[in-house]
């Protein structure tokens, strides 16, 4: 909890203020979680129930900027700020913190790290951009190391890095953390050669998978089950066909994980990317049921190669439209 003073509200308590619309937030919230006559719902609401809202309304924050629709934006933020204001009402009530103590605390941290800024640095961190982060990344890692031990561990450069993240970003993230010590690859080339490489091993995990799934039969070719299997190989069991799964999906997670890794050598954003082409999926496949609506049918009523056909005319359409154009958030390094 921060020692810091409380505020000076004066003067701010004026409709229209910042302080006022926190303040009236707030005000609304404690009301929706009071026993006495607050919604059911929220009151039912806990810290775990609650944080896949969280996680949804951050997304539909980056879908407004992607848009770049202000006023979604605007909605957003203020979704996502509700639940901001959800977690502390309830972490008030338990006696942990407080709205308050929650926006101090990243005053202050964001004060600790900008010493450029707000302190009295001199250093080349005052005017490059570059220079700035060096500082940003060496006060998150002494900030790290402390927490570590005070936890009575062994400090970890890939600390830090949550698990809730999802895979592809955290993917990102731990590559990152692991090239700062070194530990990469000298550049996109060999990077290719490893994503290449993880496609024949899943290819060779899954060709595997499905021979096993094969049935057996009698090497004299009459007919008969030969419960040895073909050339004398065992039965497969249902915990071999798990394994042969499990084989597979290692390989996946392999390959997708080289694949950020080639994306964080071109510069790119995987988690960026993948939303990009999920949003130019998304927008061909409606020109698809377009067509279709258009002519009095659906997907149901046609075959693979009319769909096929539709595809690559949405395609052709989308040129020049910025429909499926999609725009990368760009976000500070881990």
């Amino acid at each position: 909890m921060s020692d810091a003073p409380p505020p000076d509200r004066e003067d701010t308590d004026a409709p229209g203020t910042l302080a006022a619309g926190i303040d009236r937030l707030l005000d609304v919230m404690a009301r929706l979680r009071d026993p006495d006559g607050g919604c059911p719902w929220d009151l039912e609401q806990s810290f775990a129930t609650i944080a896949p809202y969280t996680i949804e309304e951050a997304y539909e924050v980056a879908e407004a900027i992607r848009q770049d629709d202000r006023a979604a934006l605007r909605d957003e933020l203020g979704d996502l700020l509700l639940q901001v204001v959800f977690h502390a009402q309830m972490a008030r009530e338990d006696g942990s913190f407080d709205f308050d103590e929650v926006a101090r605390g990243i005053a202050d941290k964001m004060i600790r790290r900008h010493p450029n800024v707000f302190g009295d640095d001199e250093s080349e961190a005052r005017h490059s951009a570059p220079a700035q982060m060096r500082s940003w990344e060496a006060q998150k890692a002494a900030e790290r190391e402390a927490k570590a031990e005070a936890e009575g561990r062994r400090p970890s450069v890939l600390d830090g890095v949550a698990l809730a993240l999802p895979a592809l970003l955290r993917a990102e993230k731990l590559q990152k953390r692991a090239a700062r010590v070194g530990f990469d690859w000298p550049g996109p080339e060999p990077v290719f050669a490893k994503v290449l490489e993880e496609v024949a091993e899943l290819h060779e995990a899954a060709a595997a998978a499905e021979t096993a799934r094969e049935p057996a039969s009698s090497p004299a070719g009459d007919g008969a089950a030969d419960p040895a299997g073909s050339r004398g190989q065992a039965a497969q069991t249902p915990g071999d066909r798990a394994g042969d799964r499990t084989a597979v999906a290692e390989e996946i997670g392999d390959l997708l994980f080289a694949c950020v890794n080639l994306g964080r050598h071109l510069g790119v954003e995987p988690e960026a990317a993948l939303r990009a082409a999920n949003a130019k999926f998304t927008a061909r496949f409606h020109r698809v049921e377009a067509a279709l609506a258009d002519s009095g049918q659906s997907a149901a009523d046609v075959g693979l190669a009319e769909l096929d056909r539709l595809w690559e005319d949405a395609k052709q359409a989308e040129r020049g439209s910025s429909d499926a154009k999609a725009t990368a958030i760009p976000t500070r390094d881990e």
